[in-house]
């Protein structure tokens, strides 16, 4: 009941308050043939001002504090309303005193299929299921809201992850993929189930302390902003021996590999023995990137 009450009390305070992202929908439709269907940009349109158009939290907004992300819709085949594709999803965060964004969401999406006739009516109802294209959006969407809020507060971004799984648990009996534990282990069940769990909080703490510790004093404290930053990835080589080659660790360094090879490559000098060897690891397929770390 509290779930739904939130649920409710988030969607419906929109009507109120200000859009919550800066969000940029792209489709690329070339696999179909039919790139140059009308309706393919009817839904672009209709996608972006759906997506930024509404409050998702309730919350007052400057445009400054929008969190800025992207969606890529590629989709592979259709017929006739049905579609069939991926989705990539992509969120990052302001740097505290930098004109750097830093990526905290990059997932892409394997089980993107929804039925959609141009110009329909694009509605979300936080209590039930609207269609799949909708239930797909919205999830990520509250999970980009739910990570952001992890970056600024320990485990800030709790109720908005709830609403995630409340999306899913009513989506799952619809017969779409991505759902349900069957699908996979790389699926939206067990992100949300993943990143909930007491099992794998290393993640969630990690996100915290990794951006408001660690990359928000970088501009003036580069060399202490390193070591807070090996020190999480020592925290997550506890969540690796807990629960070794686990989804969110291939989420995280989805996200992180490029920035943590960019920042430990250049700068100011830090030991970097151990945090190469923790690296390659507990993220083996980055492994190129780490012995380029000096």
């Amino acid at each position: 009941m509290r779930k739904i009450f939130l649920i409710y009390l988030l969607f419906n305070l929109s009507f109120f308050y200000g859009q919550d992202l800066n969000c940029e929908i792209t489709i690329d439709a070339r696999q179909t043939g039919q790139e140059n269907l009308q309706v393919f940009k009817s839904l672009e349109n209709q996608l972006n001002e759906f997506i930024n158009n509404n409050s998702w939290t309730g919350r007052s907004v400057r445009p400054n504090e929008k969190i800025n992300c992207a969606m890529f819709l590629n989709i592979s085949s259709m017929d006739n309303d049905s579609f069939n594709g991926t989705l990539q999803i992509q969120a990052s965060r302001p740097v505290y005193n930098s004109s750097y964004s830093s990526p905290v969401y990059n997932f892409n999406d394997k089980n993107f299929n929804f039925r959609y006739q141009e110009y329909q009516n694009l509605n979300f109802n936080p209590n039930q299921f609207e269609n799949n294209l909708i239930s797909i959006l919205a999830f990520h969407i509250y999970m980009i809201l739910g990570i952001d809020a992890d970056t600024f507060s320990l485990n800030g971004g709790t109720d908005y992850f709830e609403v995630a799984r409340e999306i899913l648990d009513y989506s799952q009996n619809q017969g779409y993929k991505g759902w349900a534990s069957s699908d996979g282990l790389q699926s939206r069940y067990f992100l949300i189930d993943n990143i909930l769990s007491p099992t794998y909080k290393e993640y969630r703490e990690v996100m915290y302390s990794y951006h408001l510790k660690g990359l928000d004093i970088m501009a003036d404290e580069p060399k202490m902003s390193k070591t807070i930053l090996i020190e999480q990835m020592n925290a997550l080589n506890i969540m690796h021996r807990r629960r070794p080659n686990s989804f969110l660790m291939r989420v995280f360094f989805d996200t992180k590999s490029e920035e943590i090879f960019e920042i430990f490559k250049d700068g100011p000098k830090v030991s970097t023995s151990n945090l190469i060897s923790i690296l390659n690891r507990i993220s083996p397929n980055n492994s190129e990137k780490w012995r380029s770390i000096n």
